[in-house]
């Protein structure tokens, strides 16, 4: 798939129940447009399926700061070497005038960079 330019139009929301179509499910995932996409180049803390109440702190403020930062401005994905991961999600790193939204979270202390697998933050 091509790089594809979020238009500043995109209104991401939190996600709920329900049907998806534009919105953050937590710090390193969300949805546009109805696709699901993983930020390739970041592991975040997760939220629901957290393994101590640290990470579940840190997860919701990584996936706060995300939608801060999806909401901020127009948004181009390009496209990861591996196209999907194995739960089917587009993978792609989320560029704004040449910064990597992955990389700031990660200099906020809000995620790490991606090594394969995902680290314990508890």
């Amino acid at each position: 798939m091509p790089a594809l330019l979020v238009s500043a139009a995109a209104l991401f929301t939190l996600c709920a129940a329900g049907p998806r179509q534009t919105c953050v499910v937590d710090g390193d995932t969300f949805w546009l447009a109805g696709e699901k996409i993983r930020i390739a180049d970041i592991n975040a803390p997760e939220t629901l399926q957290a393994q101590c109440p640290a990470e579940r702190q840190l997860g919701e403020a990584a996936k706060l700061r995300l939608l801060e930062l999806l909401n901020a401005g127009p948004v181009t994905l390009v496209d990861d070497v591996r196209a999907r991961d194995r739960y089917g999600r587009r993978l792609a790193v989320a560029m704004r005038q040449g910064e990597s939204l992955g990389a700031r979270l990660v200099s906020e202390g809000l995620a790490e960079p991606w090594r394969g697998r995902r680290s314990s933050w508890c």
